[in-house]
């Protein structure tokens, strides 16, 4: 592999970490290292209550009160339990049950963040494949969702004409081994995939990415990334986002549907 980029600009006391007042620092920071954090840019209020609006969504789902739609059987088990009950790891399409999820992410930062990114004709993809997704991720004997293995974004769709694209995903767990974390190989966004583990071993030059509660991390779709299972149990062991992305190439046509989503991440 190839020697990772020199640093770019810090100007936060957590590296990678950047304030709504510091977008250059924070998009010179993604070019060399394929990630950034936004922080501070949610307002609790407003985090507090899309959150209550997800997990009413979530429990809608299990409970058969939403249309199928918003379920996967392809990122989720659908046999997936908790604590002895059926459980839905995944909203799929989640800013069309919540209005309040859809605000937060049309936030004037996160838009301004990926436009700067991507160009002034990114465009969000929250109407198809998964649109915008609400992620509960904790441990136990019937979950369907811990970890996930080594992979970039981009491999999820090679053949598509979307890329370039930039993920994001608003925190409202922190994240620490307890919950589990993203891990990252600064840099890998401009060297391919090539020697990309198939799983979760460990890569040299790896690091933790850990996020604050209403901490918006924005990652390249080609940067390798692989999240750790937790270490903990009950609720401190939960880690629950919202996960979307834009793009700057062809949007995706309505009716695409999930049919070519290559499922290249191990789980």
């Amino acid at each position: 592999m190839q020697p990772r980029p020199a640093p770019g600009p810090e100007t936060s006391a957590d590296p990678g970490a950047f304030g709504a007042d510091e977008l250059d620092a924070l998009c010179a920071y993604f070019d060399s290292h394929g990630y950034a954090t936004l922080r501070g840019a949610v307002d609790e209020d407003d985090l507090a209550a899309a959150e209550s609006e997800l997990v009413r969504a979530q429990d809608d789902l299990v409970g058969g009160g939403l249309d199928t739609r918003h379920a996967t059987t392809i990122l989720d088990d659908p046999d997936a339990t908790v604590e002895g009950r059926r459980f839905a790891h995944y909203v799929c399409f989640a800013t069309q049950v919540s209005p309040l999820a859809d605000r937060l992410v049309h936030l004037p930062a996160f838009v301004e963040v990926s436009r700067r990114l991507l160009g002034p004709d990114a465009w969000l993809l929250d109407y198809e494949q998964f649109g915008i997704v609400y992620q509960d991720a904790r441990p136990g004997p019937g979950s369907g969702y811990t970890r996930i293995g080594w992979h970039t974004d981009h491999q999820s769709g090679p053949h598509l004409d979307v890329w370039p694209g930039v993920a994001f995903t608003i925190h409202f767990d922190p994240t620490s081994p307890a919950n589990g974390f993203l891990r990252v190989l600064p840099g890998s966004h401009l060297v391919g995939t090539e020697g990309m583990p198939e799983g979760f071993e460990r890569v040299p030059g790896e690091i933790a990415v850990y996020q604050e509660r209403g901490d918006v991390l924005f990652h390249h779709a080609d940067l390798w990334h692989s999240a750790a299972r937790a270490t903990a149990d009950g609720d401190a062991a939960v880690r629950r986002h919202l996960r979307g992305s834009w793009h700057g190439g062809t949007r995706l046509p309505v009716g695409h549907g999930t049919g070519d989503f290559v499922k290249n991440a191990r789980r």
